[in-house]
């Protein structure tokens, strides 16, 4: 293997993406994971792709269009679902639905070649510049910040919304700043990943740490770790083989989420399912 490759300005970019991308997704992840909410991450993967489509077709940047689209459908899942008296499942699917017939007609009224539109779908984390590292490093540190601050409200609301509201916590703030990040990460991490698959990389690390642990501060830091192992990793093979590296590194993280599962601690415990994951 010629390691001089790791001397160029472009595959350093892409090692830094993948470390920051990691972190940022798989923590936003958790949040996912917990909510019993998998459907977010598609919902608002295809909302931001949409953004960033409608912003190729009029010609301003697509990462303003990805994360003014993102941040708008994370403010209409929540409210969506408390005053229709909906299920998030449900809302999310109204919100998928919508984002993702936008899409495509983004793309269909985009003139000339779609090649934009196809690198955004795929995803190209060798082609990441300094500033799309910038944002990425940015979105990165303001989501572990928030988690490391309101670590205990977050937990109380995951857990018990009602009792959080009972005892004076914004429940429904912090909530629907979960939405928020949720939808910063993805515009982030939309050019390096895909809108097609990012998703993917905010779920399996942190259902794979769920495998591993009941504690929620070490689900936090597997699920950091499986996210940057899984972006390493990808990125190494897709070198070695010559294979588009967003995919590699979503099937990275499956795999990481398989062996996870085969040595779950919780396959050996009858009714674990019933059992929250919780601070010991």
């Amino acid at each position: 293997m010629d390691l001089s490759i790791f001397g160029y300005q472009f595959m350093q970019n892409a090692i830094l993406s993948a470390f920051l991308g990691g972190i940022a997704c798989a923590t936003v992840g958790v949040f996912v994971v917990l909510m019993h909410m998998p459907f977010i991450g598609v919902c608002m993967a295809h909302a931001a792709f949409a953004g960033a489509l409608l912003g190729l077709w009029l010609g301003f940047n697509p990462l303003v269009g990805a994360f003014t689209f993102s941040l708008l459908s994370a403010a209409i899942i929540g409210p969506l679902a408390d005053r229709g008296e909906l299920s998030p499942e449900t809302s999310l699917g109204v919100i998928f639905s919508l984002m993702l017939g936008l899409a495509f007609l983004f793309m269909g009224l985009m003139p000339g070649t779609k090649s934009g539109a196809l690198e955004l779908l795929w995803g190209s984390i060798l082609t990441n510049t300094r500033s799309d590292i910038i944002f990425l490093g940015i979105v990165t540190i303001v989501v572990v910040g928030l988690v490391f601050v309101f670590y205990k409200e977050i937990q109380a609301t995951i857990f018990h919304r009602d009792m959080a509201l009972s005892v004076g916590l914004p429940a429904t703030l912090i909530l629907y700043g979960v939405l928020f990040l949720t939808g910063a990460t993805i515009t982030a991490s939309l050019r390096s990943i895909g809108g097609l698959l990012i998703f993917s990389l905010i779920l399996n690390p942190a259902a794979a740490a769920y495998q591993l642990t009941y504690s929620m501060k070490r689900m936090f830091l597997l699920s950091a770790g499986f996210g940057v192992l899984s972006g390493w990793t990808g990125l190494l093979i897709s070198y070695l083989f010559n294979i588009p590296s967003g995919a590699t590194i979503v099937v990275t993280s499956s795999v990481i989420f398989m062996i996870a599962a085969i040595f779950s601690p919780k396959r050996k415990v009858k009714g674990w399912q019933e059992k929250q994951v919780s601070e010991e």
